[in-house]
């Protein structure tokens, strides 16, 4: 039978449907939802995608195809130690800037400024509901949590996670040793409050914290979606920082020991971030990024993979620098692609503000650039050719093209000594990726490369002149000299 619809009828309908209000969706064409998500010691060599996978015990199937959705860089590069990568991810600006250039080891006061901006406060003021689900890294004291840098709400850890041994440690839990020296927790807070601590961070909690960091995203997206808001959720994951444990749903899942069972669960937690994503029909609509903040982790037994590169965090090898970074946009960026230009952590706040309309702070130097026309496949090319390479506060080289040029370096991150250079050394890491022949006649043939190089370092220690770095340890309120 033929469905006949009376032209009068038909006029009505669509007169309706013009005049009802459409319906709401979180986000829009210039207001991209964003997930960020943040692994911890994460090396290259892990995913499937990038020659890990089922060689590291643990096939990664819903990482690779968020790959294969979206672009896949293989010189993606961040700062060698965690609070410098999480500083120059959020601020977009070189770590050693805003006094974090280290991990904090001798005070106890670090972290952001107030003074500083980040992604968060960026996209806060553009509208969009913005929160951060896991590792700190960036102050534990008054004013330095994530609700105090733009988030609205927070759940995790102020610090890091190998604090889960001083939970039952005779030596310093329930103990006054010191005032900073006691057993790690979990804590949680919105905007304008103060966090609380919900729970101790022990060996337990720690194979399960994860888990609850992709449950509590999942609802904040619901939330924020529900409400019609455009959202940026940042998903700094606790794993696989040491110990590498797993919850007890994945544990033994693959036969291969803690390590790989951890590979597994984070493949699975991503898959039911992604599902969930597509099940609030954001799919088209929201910018996904998975990546980590350093190079692999180095302490036994649980030694991660930096792929072809050698090396871990803590030093200035590529395979500190050089981590995973997939980020799918559909019908934005293109499906499958793969480049090897140059791209910066530093350079992701300025993007992902050229992407949302959000402001870069004009008052400061930053150091990253916006790569969205590279992301977007407008050009084969990056806006960056290289960086500093710094190791805690100090510079160790150059990284230009595909060339290193190192005057110092640290072949172990824990308990080796830095050597330094009259003579720097020369790499060319299309042909020496592990960094060992310095000497070999193709470097040597093509020492102009300190030309472009240098002038590259030369711009960045002006720099520093024209603007001094904030000094570790620095209390708030701060605000620079004229």
């Amino acid at each position: 039978m033929t469905l006949r619809i009376k032209p009068l009828r038909l006029f009505a309908v669509g007169l309706l449907a013009l005049l009802l209000p459409a319906p709401i969706l979180a986000g829009n064409a210039d207001k991209p939802n964003i997930v960020l998500v943040l692994m911890d010691n994460f090396g290259y060599g892990e995913l499937g995608v990038y020659g890990g996978g089922i060689l590291r015990g643990a096939a990664t199937p819903r990482i690779d195809a968020l790959a294969a959705e979206g672009m896949r860089l293989t010189n993606f590069n961040v700062e060698a130690q965690c609070t410098p990568s999480r500083a120059a991810l959020l601020t977009g600006r070189y770590a050693v800037r805003t006094g974090n250039g280290s991990v904090p080891i001798d005070s106890p006061l670090y972290g952001l400024t107030q003074w500083e901006t980040t992604i968060a406060e960026s996209l806060s003021a553009r509208g969009y509901a913005t929160a951060a689900f896991g590792k700190w890294h960036l102050g534990h004291t008054a004013g330095r949590f994530p609700i105090d840098q733009g988030f609205n709400e927070w759940y995790g850890i102020p610090n890091s996670t190998d604090e889960v041994y001083w939970a039952g440690n005779p030596l310093v839990d329930g103990k006054s040793v010191h005032p900073f020296a006691h057993a790690e927790s979990i804590m949680e807070g919105k905007q304008g409050e103060t966090p609380n601590a919900v729970a101790v961070y022990d060996i337990e909690q720690r194979s399960l914290i994860d888990g609850e960091l992709i449950k509590r995203g999942i609802n904040f997206m619901r939330r924020a979606s529900k409400a019609g808001k455009p959202f940026f959720l940042y998903l700094p994951m606790t794993q696989t920082h040491y110990p590498v444990l797993p919850s007890p749903e994945f544990a033994g899942v693959t036969g291969n020991g803690d390590f790989a069972d951890v590979l597994a669960q984070t493949d699975a937690y991503m898959g039911r971030l992604l599902d969930a994503i597509d099940e609030l029909g954001l799919r088209d609509n929201t910018i996904v990024i998975f990546t980590s903040d350093n190079g692999p982790e180095m302490m036994l037994p649980y030694i991660g993979s930096s792929g072809p590169w050698r090396g871990t965090y803590f030093t200035g090898l590529e395979g500190s620098l050089r981590v995973p970074f997939i980020v799918r946009w559909p019908g934005n960026i293109p499906a499958g692609a793969v480049s090897n230009e140059i791209v910066h952590q530093i350079d992701v706040f300025p993007t992902l503000a050229g992407l949302t309309g959000s402001e870069v702070p004009q008052d400061r130097i930053i150091d990253g650039v916006d790569q969205g026309g590279f992301l977007r496949g407008k050009t084969d090319k990056s806006e960056r050719e290289g960086f500093v390479v710094y190791v805690g506060n100090d510079i160790f080289g150059v990284k230009w093209r595909n060339w290193k040029i190192m005057s110092k370096e640290i072949g172990s991150g824990y308990g080796d000594p830095v050597r330094s250079y009259t003579v720097p050394l020369f790499y060319n890491l299309l042909t020496d990726q592990k960094e060992e022949h310095p000497s070999d006649p193709r470097v040597t043939e093509n020492l102009w490369v300190r030309y472009p190089a240098f002038e590259l370092l030369g711009k960045h220690l002006k720099s520093l002149q024209q603007e001094p770095p904030i000094r570790p340890g620095t209390p708030d309120p701060y605000e620079p000299k004229p």
